[in-house]
Protein backbone atom coordinates (compact mmCIF):
# COMPACT_ATOMS: atom_id res chain seq x y z
CA UNK A 1 0.00 0.00 0.00
CA UNK A 2 1.54 3.89 -0.71
CA UNK A 3 2.12 6.06 1.60
CA UNK A 4 -0.32 8.41 0.00
CA UNK A 5 -2.53 6.00 1.21
CA UNK A 6 -1.99 5.23 4.69
CA UNK A 7 -1.54 8.98 5.06
CA UNK A 8 -5.10 9.43 4.03
CA UNK A 9 -6.72 6.41 5.06
CA UNK A 10 -8.61 6.34 8.51
CA UNK A 11 -8.09 2.65 10.07
CA UNK A 12 -10.70 0.40 11.12
CA UNK A 13 -10.19 -0.12 14.87
CA UNK A 14 -13.66 -1.71 16.00
CA UNK A 15 -16.83 -3.25 14.34
CA UNK A 16 -20.05 -1.46 14.15
CA UNK A 17 -22.75 -2.35 16.45
CA UNK A 18 -25.06 -4.48 14.12
CA UNK A 19 -27.75 -3.04 16.01
CA UNK A 20 -27.49 0.55 14.94
CA UNK A 21 -28.86 1.53 11.36
CA UNK A 22 -27.22 4.28 9.98
CA UNK A 23 -29.76 4.24 6.61
CA UNK A 24 -32.53 5.66 7.81
CA UNK A 25 -32.13 9.27 6.88
CA UNK A 26 -29.77 11.52 6.02
CA UNK A 27 -29.08 14.97 4.72
CA UNK A 28 -29.47 14.89 1.23
CA UNK A 29 -26.59 15.04 -1.51
CA UNK A 30 -25.84 15.03 -5.15
CA UNK A 31 -25.10 11.34 -5.13
CA UNK A 32 -27.07 8.85 -5.82
CA UNK A 33 -29.07 6.91 -2.71
CA UNK A 34 -26.80 3.79 -3.16
CA UNK A 35 -23.19 5.53 -3.57
CA UNK A 36 -23.90 7.55 -0.68
CA UNK A 37 -25.16 4.13 0.93
CA UNK A 38 -22.02 2.40 0.08
CA UNK A 39 -20.02 5.35 1.28
CA UNK A 40 -21.53 4.96 4.61
CA UNK A 41 -21.14 1.60 4.97
CA UNK A 42 -17.60 2.30 4.11
CA UNK A 43 -17.15 5.12 6.18
CA UNK A 44 -18.37 3.13 9.28
CA UNK A 45 -16.83 -0.14 8.68
CA UNK A 46 -12.83 1.98 8.59
CA UNK A 47 -13.31 4.32 11.37
CA UNK A 48 -12.93 3.66 15.56
CA UNK A 49 -15.95 3.42 17.89
CA UNK A 50 -15.51 7.42 19.37
CA UNK A 51 -16.76 8.47 15.53
CA UNK A 52 -19.38 6.01 15.29
CA UNK A 53 -20.94 6.35 19.15
CA UNK A 54 -20.57 9.91 19.11
CA UNK A 55 -19.51 11.62 15.66
CA UNK A 56 -22.22 9.59 13.41
CA UNK A 57 -25.30 10.76 15.03
CA UNK A 58 -23.57 14.47 14.77
CA UNK A 59 -22.97 14.20 11.28
CA UNK A 60 -26.21 12.61 10.76
CA UNK A 61 -27.96 16.13 11.80
CA UNK A 62 -25.69 18.41 10.37
CA UNK A 63 -25.26 18.76 6.12
CA UNK A 64 -21.79 20.28 5.92
CA UNK A 65 -20.49 17.57 8.88
CA UNK A 66 -21.79 14.80 6.90
CA UNK A 67 -20.31 15.75 3.46
CA UNK A 68 -16.96 16.13 4.89
CA UNK A 69 -17.65 12.78 6.68
CA UNK A 70 -18.14 10.53 3.62
CA UNK A 71 -15.53 12.55 1.69
CA UNK A 72 -13.44 10.64 3.76
CA UNK A 73 -14.95 7.44 2.83
CA UNK A 74 -14.82 8.46 -0.71
CA UNK A 75 -11.61 9.90 -0.51
CA UNK A 76 -10.02 6.45 1.18
CA UNK A 77 -11.80 4.69 -1.67
CA UNK A 78 -9.90 6.99 -4.45
CA UNK A 79 -6.60 6.70 -2.97
CA UNK A 80 -6.65 2.72 -3.31
CA UNK A 81 -7.83 2.53 -7.00
CA UNK A 82 -5.42 5.86 -8.25
CA UNK A 83 -7.72 6.84 -9.98
CA UNK A 84 -8.12 10.06 -9.01
CA UNK A 85 -10.92 11.88 -6.77
CA UNK A 86 -14.15 12.79 -8.52
CA UNK A 87 -16.17 12.00 -6.23
CA UNK A 88 -14.35 13.71 -3.67
CA UNK A 89 -14.21 16.36 -5.37
CA UNK A 90 -17.82 16.54 -6.35
CA UNK A 91 -18.40 16.68 -2.20
CA UNK A 92 -15.40 19.05 -1.57
CA UNK A 93 -17.49 21.41 -3.47
CA UNK A 94 -20.78 21.19 -1.54
CA UNK A 95 -18.54 20.41 1.18
CA UNK A 96 -16.83 24.05 1.11
CA UNK A 97 -20.23 25.51 0.38
CA UNK A 98 -22.10 24.03 3.24
CA UNK A 99 -19.29 25.18 5.21
CA UNK A 100 -19.25 28.60 4.10
CA UNK A 101 -22.75 29.30 4.78
CA UNK A 102 -21.67 28.27 8.23
CA UNK A 103 -19.30 30.70 8.56
CA UNK A 104 -21.19 33.75 6.96
CA UNK A 105 -23.96 33.16 9.53
CA UNK A 106 -22.57 34.48 12.94
CA UNK A 107 -24.83 32.09 14.88
CA UNK A 108 -23.44 29.28 13.30
CA UNK A 109 -20.23 30.42 12.71
CA UNK A 110 -18.55 29.46 16.04
CA UNK A 111 -20.84 26.39 16.76
CA UNK A 112 -18.87 22.53 17.69
CA UNK A 113 -20.43 21.46 14.16
CA UNK A 114 -18.38 23.78 12.30
CA UNK A 115 -15.17 23.19 14.21
CA UNK A 116 -15.51 19.43 13.59
CA UNK A 117 -16.59 20.08 9.93
CA UNK A 118 -13.30 22.48 9.29
CA UNK A 119 -10.84 20.12 10.92
CA UNK A 120 -12.15 16.76 8.98
CA UNK A 121 -11.66 19.39 5.75
CA UNK A 122 -8.57 19.79 6.95
CA UNK A 123 -7.71 16.28 7.15
CA UNK A 124 -9.06 15.46 4.43
CA UNK A 125 -7.12 17.91 2.38
CA UNK A 126 -3.78 16.28 4.25
CA UNK A 127 -4.51 12.98 2.76
CA UNK A 128 -4.93 14.34 -0.85
CA UNK A 129 -1.65 16.10 -0.64
CA UNK A 130 -3.03 19.32 -0.49
CA UNK A 131 -0.54 20.65 2.82
CA UNK A 132 -1.20 24.31 2.23
CA UNK A 133 -5.07 23.97 1.89
CA UNK A 134 -4.61 22.00 5.12
CA UNK A 135 -3.20 24.32 6.89
CA UNK A 136 -5.27 26.93 5.99
CA UNK A 137 -8.23 25.06 7.60
CA UNK A 138 -6.08 24.28 10.12
CA UNK A 139 -5.67 28.27 10.75
CA UNK A 140 -9.38 29.17 10.71
CA UNK A 141 -9.89 26.33 13.20
CA UNK A 142 -7.71 27.78 15.70
CA UNK A 143 -9.08 31.91 14.97
CA UNK A 144 -12.60 30.28 16.30
CA UNK A 145 -11.02 28.29 19.35
CA UNK A 146 -9.66 31.96 20.25
CA UNK A 147 -12.59 33.30 19.57
CA UNK A 148 -14.37 30.95 21.68
CA UNK A 149 -11.76 31.59 24.55
CA UNK A 150 -9.48 28.54 23.93
CA UNK A 151 -9.38 25.00 23.56
CA UNK A 152 -10.12 24.36 27.30
CA UNK A 153 -13.52 26.19 26.58
CA UNK A 154 -14.27 23.85 23.71
CA UNK A 155 -13.81 20.98 25.43
CA UNK A 156 -16.53 22.23 28.21
CA UNK A 157 -18.69 21.93 25.51
CA UNK A 158 -17.53 18.91 23.82
CA UNK A 159 -14.92 16.99 24.48
CA UNK A 160 -15.42 14.78 21.39
CA UNK A 161 -14.60 18.79 19.13
CA UNK A 162 -11.89 19.94 21.44
CA UNK A 163 -10.13 16.28 20.94
CA UNK A 164 -10.55 16.08 17.63
CA UNK A 165 -9.03 19.66 16.97
CA UNK A 166 -5.60 19.17 18.97
CA UNK A 167 -5.13 15.35 17.71
CA UNK A 168 -5.86 16.08 13.90
CA UNK A 169 -4.26 19.48 13.64
CA UNK A 170 -1.41 17.65 15.78
CA UNK A 171 -1.33 15.27 12.86
CA UNK A 172 -1.45 17.46 9.98
CA UNK A 173 1.38 19.89 10.47
CA UNK A 174 3.33 17.73 12.48
CA UNK A 175 3.62 19.74 15.56
CA UNK A 176 1.36 20.83 18.30
CA UNK A 177 -0.86 24.03 17.41
CA UNK A 178 -2.19 24.50 20.98
CA UNK A 179 -0.68 24.79 24.25
CA UNK A 180 -1.42 22.72 27.39
CA UNK A 181 -2.30 22.86 30.76
CA UNK A 182 0.04 22.85 33.71
CA UNK A 183 0.36 19.26 35.65
CA UNK A 184 -2.76 20.60 37.40
CA UNK A 185 -4.61 21.38 34.85
CA UNK A 186 -4.84 25.06 35.49
CA UNK A 187 -4.46 27.29 32.27
CA UNK A 188 -6.07 27.30 28.55
CA UNK A 189 -4.76 24.02 26.59
CA UNK A 190 -4.70 20.41 25.84
CA UNK A 191 -6.03 18.82 29.47
CA UNK A 192 -4.17 16.70 31.01
CA UNK A 193 -5.84 13.36 32.30
CA UNK A 194 -7.13 12.32 35.70
CA UNK A 195 -4.51 9.49 35.21
CA UNK A 196 -1.73 12.31 34.68
CA UNK A 197 -3.12 14.35 37.79
CA UNK A 198 -3.06 11.52 39.99
CA UNK A 199 0.77 10.09 38.99
CA UNK A 200 3.02 11.60 41.71
CA UNK A 201 6.11 12.06 39.65
CA UNK A 202 7.76 10.81 42.86
CA UNK A 203 11.50 9.96 42.99
CA UNK A 204 10.96 6.11 44.00
CA UNK A 205 9.31 5.63 40.40
CA UNK A 206 12.03 7.27 38.66
CA UNK A 207 13.96 4.90 36.40
CA UNK A 208 17.65 4.27 37.61
CA UNK A 209 18.68 3.53 33.86
CA UNK A 210 19.13 7.70 33.98
CA UNK A 211 20.37 8.30 37.18
CA UNK A 212 24.18 9.00 35.99
CA UNK A 213 22.66 11.30 33.00
CA UNK A 214 21.87 14.94 33.14
CA UNK A 215 18.29 14.31 32.04
CA UNK A 216 16.32 17.49 31.06
CA UNK A 217 14.52 17.37 34.62
CA UNK A 218 10.98 17.75 32.51
CA UNK A 219 11.76 14.78 30.82
CA UNK A 220 12.49 13.14 33.79
CA UNK A 221 9.03 14.22 35.17
CA UNK A 222 7.20 12.94 32.16
CA UNK A 223 9.04 9.86 32.12
CA UNK A 224 8.02 9.28 36.27
CA UNK A 225 4.72 10.35 35.47
CA UNK A 226 4.24 7.47 32.70
CA UNK A 227 6.22 4.71 35.03
CA UNK A 228 3.74 5.71 37.34
CA UNK A 229 0.71 5.07 35.12
CA UNK A 230 1.97 1.98 33.93
CA UNK A 231 0.93 0.19 36.75
CA UNK A 232 -2.38 0.60 35.64
CA UNK A 233 -2.61 0.68 31.97
CA UNK A 234 -3.79 -2.79 31.48
CA UNK A 235 -7.86 -0.82 32.73
CA UNK A 236 -6.70 2.44 30.69
CA UNK A 237 -9.90 2.68 28.05
CA UNK A 238 -9.19 3.39 24.33
CA UNK A 239 -10.24 7.17 25.14
CA UNK A 240 -8.25 7.44 28.28
CA UNK A 241 -5.14 5.94 26.55
CA UNK A 242 -5.96 8.31 23.66
CA UNK A 243 -6.37 11.37 25.61
CA UNK A 244 -3.21 10.29 27.50
CA UNK A 245 -1.34 10.36 24.75
CA UNK A 246 -2.59 13.33 22.93
CA UNK A 247 -1.47 15.40 26.11
CA UNK A 248 1.88 13.87 26.45
CA UNK A 249 2.97 13.65 23.05
CA UNK A 250 1.64 18.06 23.26
CA UNK A 251 3.73 18.38 26.47
CA UNK A 252 6.76 16.13 25.12
CA UNK A 253 7.21 17.74 21.69
CA UNK A 254 6.35 22.08 23.12
CA UNK A 255 9.57 21.16 25.25
CA UNK A 256 12.68 23.18 24.24
CA UNK A 257 15.35 21.42 23.07
CA UNK A 258 18.03 20.36 26.09
CA UNK A 259 20.98 21.75 25.68
CA UNK A 260 24.32 21.26 27.75
CA UNK A 261 27.94 21.70 27.28
CA UNK A 262 28.04 17.77 27.31
CA UNK A 263 27.11 16.70 23.90
CA UNK A 264 26.50 13.21 25.10
CA UNK A 265 24.05 13.92 27.63
CA UNK A 266 22.27 15.98 25.81
CA UNK A 267 21.67 13.83 22.77
CA UNK A 268 20.55 11.06 25.86
CA UNK A 269 17.78 13.63 26.88
CA UNK A 270 16.42 14.80 23.53
CA UNK A 271 16.43 11.00 22.60
CA UNK A 272 14.20 10.02 25.41
CA UNK A 273 12.57 12.82 24.67
CA UNK A 274 11.43 11.81 21.35
CA UNK A 275 11.54 8.27 21.95
CA UNK A 276 8.41 8.78 24.34
CA UNK A 277 6.38 10.65 22.25
CA UNK A 278 6.83 7.59 19.09
CA UNK A 279 6.18 5.01 21.83
CA UNK A 280 2.83 6.93 23.21
CA UNK A 281 1.97 6.57 19.15
CA UNK A 282 3.08 2.96 18.86
CA UNK A 283 0.95 2.21 21.88
CA UNK A 284 -1.85 4.08 20.50
CA UNK A 285 -1.84 3.20 17.05
CA UNK A 286 -4.63 4.13 14.60
CA UNK A 287 -7.38 6.89 15.83
CA UNK A 288 -9.19 8.83 13.68
CA UNK A 289 -6.39 9.67 11.00
CA UNK A 290 -2.84 7.94 10.36
CA UNK A 291 -0.60 9.50 12.32
CA UNK A 292 2.65 8.56 10.20
CA UNK A 293 3.36 11.85 9.08
CA UNK A 294 4.02 13.21 12.15
CA UNK A 295 6.14 9.81 13.13
CA UNK A 296 8.10 10.60 10.07
CA UNK A 297 8.12 14.17 11.83
CA UNK A 298 9.86 13.36 14.88
CA UNK A 299 11.89 10.73 13.26
CA UNK A 300 13.78 13.37 11.69
CA UNK A 301 14.73 14.85 14.89
CA UNK A 302 15.39 11.57 16.40
CA UNK A 303 17.72 10.53 14.29
CA UNK A 304 19.67 13.72 14.68
CA UNK A 305 20.58 12.74 18.32
CA UNK A 306 21.00 8.63 17.38
CA UNK A 307 24.38 9.08 15.99
CA UNK A 308 26.11 10.80 19.23
CA UNK A 309 23.96 8.44 21.50
CA UNK A 310 25.22 5.20 19.52
CA UNK A 311 29.08 6.08 20.69
CA UNK A 312 27.80 7.28 24.39
CA UNK A 313 28.44 5.19 27.28
CA UNK A 314 24.65 5.23 28.50
CA UNK A 315 22.88 2.51 30.19
CA UNK A 316 22.44 -0.86 27.88
CA UNK A 317 18.74 -0.85 28.93
CA UNK A 318 18.16 2.92 27.83
CA UNK A 319 19.84 2.03 24.24
CA UNK A 320 17.56 -1.37 23.69
CA UNK A 321 14.67 0.64 24.30
CA UNK A 322 15.36 3.56 22.57
CA UNK A 323 16.26 1.91 19.45
CA UNK A 324 13.69 -0.94 19.79
CA UNK A 325 11.45 2.28 19.68
CA UNK A 326 12.75 3.38 16.21
CA UNK A 327 12.82 -0.02 15.24
CA UNK A 328 8.77 -0.56 16.19
CA UNK A 329 8.42 3.22 14.31
CA UNK A 330 10.38 3.14 11.28
CA UNK A 331 8.30 3.45 8.27
CA UNK A 332 11.33 3.55 5.77
CA UNK A 333 13.32 0.22 4.92
CA UNK A 334 16.70 2.43 5.35
CA UNK A 335 15.44 3.61 9.28
CA UNK A 336 14.02 0.10 10.18
CA UNK A 337 17.18 -1.34 8.96
CA UNK A 338 19.63 0.92 11.23
CA UNK A 339 17.50 0.55 14.34
CA UNK A 340 17.25 -3.29 14.18
CA UNK A 341 20.90 -3.31 13.91
CA UNK A 342 21.38 -0.97 16.86
CA UNK A 343 18.83 -2.97 18.69
CA UNK A 344 20.00 -6.19 18.41
CA UNK A 345 23.81 -4.77 19.18
CA UNK A 346 22.25 -3.57 22.81
CA UNK A 347 20.36 -7.06 23.03
CA UNK A 348 23.92 -8.96 22.51
CA UNK A 349 25.63 -6.78 24.53
CA UNK A 350 22.48 -7.82 27.56
CA UNK A 351 23.27 -11.34 26.43
CA UNK A 352 19.14 -11.49 25.66
CA UNK A 353 17.74 -14.77 24.55
CA UNK A 354 13.89 -14.34 24.88
CA UNK A 355 11.06 -11.62 24.45
CA UNK A 356 11.09 -12.06 28.31
CA UNK A 357 14.35 -11.33 28.70
CA UNK A 358 13.89 -7.69 26.40
CA UNK A 359 10.76 -7.22 28.83
CA UNK A 360 13.20 -6.96 31.72
CA UNK A 361 15.15 -3.94 30.56
CA UNK A 362 12.25 -2.26 28.85
CA UNK A 363 10.56 -2.46 32.35
CA UNK A 364 13.26 -0.65 33.76
CA UNK A 365 12.82 2.77 31.19
CA UNK A 366 8.99 2.14 30.61
CA UNK A 367 6.72 -0.26 29.61
CA UNK A 368 2.70 0.12 29.30
CA UNK A 369 0.61 -2.97 29.74
CA UNK A 370 -1.77 -2.18 26.20
CA UNK A 371 -3.21 -4.34 23.55
CA UNK A 372 -0.61 -2.93 20.74
CA UNK A 373 2.31 -3.58 22.55
CA UNK A 374 2.19 -7.15 20.47
CA UNK A 375 3.67 -5.03 18.27
CA UNK A 376 6.85 -4.92 19.89
CA UNK A 377 6.99 -8.85 21.20
CA UNK A 378 6.51 -9.96 17.12
CA UNK A 379 9.68 -7.73 15.87
CA UNK A 380 11.41 -9.40 18.83
CA UNK A 381 10.56 -12.79 18.61
CA UNK A 382 11.53 -12.72 14.86
CA UNK A 383 15.11 -10.99 15.52
CA UNK A 384 15.63 -13.91 18.02
CA UNK A 385 14.62 -17.08 16.38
Amino acid sequence: MSRKVLDGSVKLLNSVDTSFDPFDSYPPTRLSRIHVQRLIHHYLNMISNPFIVSWWPLALADPALFHVSIQTASLDEELRAHKGFPISELLMVDSVSLIRQKIENSSLAFQDDTLNSVVTLAAIEHGKGNVEASRTHIDGVKRIVGVRGGISHVRQSSPLTARMIAWVSMLVTGAPQFPIQDDLGIGDGVCPTLQWLLASPDLESSSEAIDDLDIDPAVIDILTRLRNISQEASSLSGTELHDLTCFVVHKLLLLPPFSTQNLQQSAASESLRYAMALYMLAIHGTTYYSHIGLVMTIMQQFRSYLEVLVRSDVDESLKLWIFSVGMVSSIDPINSKWFTEQAYLAATSLKIQTWEDVLVHFKRILWMETPRGVIFQRQWEDMLT
